[in-house]
Formats: structure tokens, sequence, C-alpha cells
């Protein structure tokens, strides 16, 4: 009881559900990789699947890097707390792997001891090293924590979302009220500039001076 406080009911089957296969009802169409995932029927499925019986549920999108399953942050993070979890940048945009990936290096203490010396960023679970001070580098690792020390939650905080959303829409309100201030003090200073290079004054003064004549001409005074 307390695993699933902690745990949403669906997520262990996410993480144990073998994606982009071909999806037997659509067999003989194009696109029809499982590459979806369900959370209301804990199911895997395809493209038109979801059209037709997956509409009005609630849908994550699997996606393949270096033939290993991730989702992109975007879309877990509404629904799950991935905090403590390595995110990358792949194809322009940020993802988490779902489960821990093989290493070719031997898992031992002394290995990770060694590594440690290098690299201080390390996965909890698996010793895999990460790029950013993460202590997990997947869902699978921090769902595996969980299950032993329980000091790790995937519940998603009411409260905190709340704070995070106003703390990102005062960033948003202070930098739109920056960009008023530096349109306010351009258009003041091309007024200021307008006002100096092109003032009545200095027009007339202008035409004044191109129209004033330089003296009573002299003629030269003829020859004997």
């Amino acid at each position: 009881m307390e695993l699933m406080l902690v745990t949403p009911p669906w997520l262990e089957q996410l993480l144990s559900t073998t994606f982009f296969s071909s999806c037997k009802a659509h067999i003989k169409a194009p696109r029809n990789e499982c590459n979806m995932y369900c959370l209301n029927c804990r199911e895997s499925f395809c493209y038109y699947c979801r059209q037709a019986w997956h509409n009005d549920h609630q849908v994550i999108q699997i996606r393949r890097s270096s033939y290993h399953d991730v989702v992109r942050v975007a879309e877990i993070e509404k629904i799950l707390d991935i905090s403590g979890v390595q995110t990358y940048v792949i194809n322009s945009a940020r993802v988490i792997f779902l489960n821990e990936r093989p290493q070719n290096q031997i898992k031992t203490s002394n290995v990770a001891i060694s590594g440690s010396k290098t690299n201080s960023h390390l996965c909890e679970i698996c010793t895999r090293y990460l790029l950013d001070p993460f202590r997990f580098c997947s869902l699978g690792c921090k769902l595996v924590e969980i299950k032993k020390n329980g000091n790790a939650s995937f519940v998603l905080n009411a409260k905190k979302d709340e704070e995070i959303g106003k703390m990102h829409q005062g960033r948003l309100l202070s930098k739109e009220e920056d960009e008023e201030i530096l349109l306010s003090m351009r258009e003041g200073i091309q007024k200021q500039v307008y006002k100096t290079t092109f003032s009545p004054y200095s027009s007339q003064q202008a035409c004044s001076n191109s129209r004033r004549r330089k003296g009573i001409p002299h003629r030269a005074p003829l020859g004997p």
C-alpha cells in the first residue's frame, strides 16, 4: 500500500513493456509500430489504435535512442515526478530513459570507487556515469531505489507544481516588463534624435542659409 502512494500503478507495466513491434491489428498498415502507451488500459498500441480505441485516454509516446526506449520530458513530467533522473537532449528535445542500459564496465566496488575519482556523478543503482548531478540514469533505477529504501517518489506534489508555475509566470512577466522598458527607452532615444536632427528651427535655418547672398557682386575694372 505504501509503494502505491509513491509509485503509480501503471509504471511497472510501462517499464516492462516491449515497444516498436508490429501491431497485430494493423499488420499491413504503414507506421504500425507500437510506440504508444495508454495509462488507462496499461498497454502499448500503434497510431491507428489510438484513433480507434484510445482517443480520449491518457497516452504517452515512446521514442528510440540508440535502440533504447525514451520518453520526452514534456510529456512525462505532467503525470510523473521525474526529479533525480538524468535528462538528455536528443533531436532538440529533452528526454529520459525508461530503463537501465547495459554497460561495458564491470560493476564492482573497486570500479565504482575508481570512477568516482574522475566523475562524481554516478547512478545510485547501476553506477552509470551521469552528465549532471542527478541520482538515477533512468525511471527504472529510480523505481528500484524506491522499493529498496523508499527515499524517493514518483507522485507529483500539487503545491510544488503550483509554486513552480508561479515562478515561471513571474519570470515571464518580468521578462515582458524588461522588454517594455527597453522598447520605451529606444523610442525615447529615437524621438530625441528626431527632434535634434529635424527640428523646425534647424530646417528654417538651413533654408535661410542656402538663400542668403554672399554680398554685392563687384565687377572687374575696365581696362584702358
